[in-house]
Formats: C-alpha cells, sequence, structure tokens
C-alpha cells in the first residue's frame, strides 16, 4: 500500500465538500484538462474507490465534483456485492492505496424495486441473469416487510434501499480480510451514503474506520 496517501478523514471530507459543491450549482470540474490527463496518462493515484448502483443519475465524478483520476469507480445494478467487486476493490486498496471505500446508493433505484416487486405472490418470473442480479436485495425487502408489517405492494423502498445499503457493506467487510484489516490498522475506512436523486445531496449513512463522521 501506498505511504503517501492522505488520511482517510481528509479525503472524506474532500468528497463531501464536492458533493456540496455539485448541490449549490458552484461546482469546480477540478483536474479535467488537457494537463491533467496527461499526468494520469503514466500511472493512477485515486483517492477513494467507490463502488455504487449502475443507474445512469448517479455519475461519480459529476456529483462528487472530482476530476480524472481521482476515484477508481466499480458499479453494477443495485450495488450488489460479488467476487469481482471485491476484487476490485482490494486492488484499489491493496495496489493503488485509496484510503476511502465509498459505498453508494440511491433512492427511486430500479433494481431494488425489482427485488420488491419479485416477492409478491403473484410475481412473473424475472430473467435469469436479472434475477441473480436481485436476489441479493430480497433479503433486505424481508426484513422490511417484516419490521413495517408491509405487503410487497407497500413497502418502503426507500427503507429496503437503506437497509440494502447497510447489507452491501457488512458483506464487503465479511468477503475481505484485507479490507477489513487495513479498517483496523486505520488506513482505510468506509463511508456508506445514499444519494438523492432531486437534490442532489450524498447522505452519510454511515462510516467505519473513522473516530467521528464529519457534518454533511
Amino acid at each position: 500500500m501506498s505511504t503517501t496517501s492522505p488520511a482517510p478523514t481528509e479525503v472524506w471530507q474532500q468528497m463531501l465538500a464536492g458533493n456540496a459543491r455539485f448541490v449549490a450549482g458552484e461546482p469546480l470540474h477540478p483536474r479535467q484538462d488537457v494537463e491533467r490527463r496527461h499526468e494520469t496518462a503514466a500511472a493512477q493515484t485515486p483517492h477513494t474507490a467507490l463502488f455504487g448502483c449502475s443507474d445512469s443519475r448517479l455519475s461519480a465524478e459529476i456529483i462528487f465534483d472530482q476530476g480524472l483520476g481521482d476515484l477508481f469507480v466499480i458499479r453494477n445494478a443495485g450495488q450488489v456485492i460479488s467476487d469481482s467487486v471485491v476484487g476490485s476493490i482490494e486492488y484499489a486498496v491493496a495496489v493503488l492505496g485509496v484510503p476511502l471505500i465509498v459505498v453508494l446508493g440511491h433512492d427511486a433505484c430500479g433494481a431494488v424495486r425489482a427485488a420488491i416487486d419479485s416477492t409478491a405472490p403473484d410475481a412473473p418470473p424475472l430473467p435469469p441473469h436479472i434475477w441473480r442480479q436481485v436476489a441479493p436485495i430480497v433479503p433486505a425487502v424481508r426484513r422490511v416487510q417484516f419490521t413495517d408489517g408491509s405487503s410487497a405492494g407497500a413497502v418502503d423502498a426507500d427503507h429496503v434501499g437503506r437497509e440494502h445499503l447497510r447489507d452491501t457493506v457488512k458483506e464487503l467487510l465479511h468477503s475481505s480480510e484485507l479490507i477489513s484489516q487495513a479498517i483496523a490498522d486505520g488506513t482505510l475506512a468506509i463511508a456508506a451514503v445514499n444519494y438523492r436523486l432531486d437534490q442532489g445531496t450524498a447522505i452519510p449513512d454511515f462510516v467505519v474506520g473513522l473516530d467521528e463522521q464529519p457534518a454533511a
């Protein structure tokens, strides 16, 4: 791991500040010029690994006002953990030396909606590949249905999304000894974040590996 990486707290503050600029309509569009393109051509030194949903409205560099080479981004529908996701994040931590992982969920998620709809008694079967993608979200759906006493048609999708986000971080920590050890060593933190599509705000849900969570 790189010995020159900034502290997790410093990077987390930088990400929150970038989102605040985006929300305010005052982005700096940093490090997006020809000079930066040339600078990063030979090597990359991102400060954050971001694992988020593939939704077209979650363009990570835009909503956090970052530039070329700043974010190592992994995305799939519903931000569902897989071997390839864990391997990619481990690469960012062990080889590229990122001090921060952001796991990014959002409201009105199509994958969450598909998981909810699949639990209805009369739900038609999903195509196999889509089912395999959304199946890991179903446990969160079942928990919310149980705790809220709601049916499949009435379950709160935002509540499911938050539960699934927490499950995602837990599964990442369970799946990767490398990542868990880096957090224990104090060289890495994970921020679980919910993005609000209409407001543009990235709202921290919880942070693992920081003594205290900066205000959004």
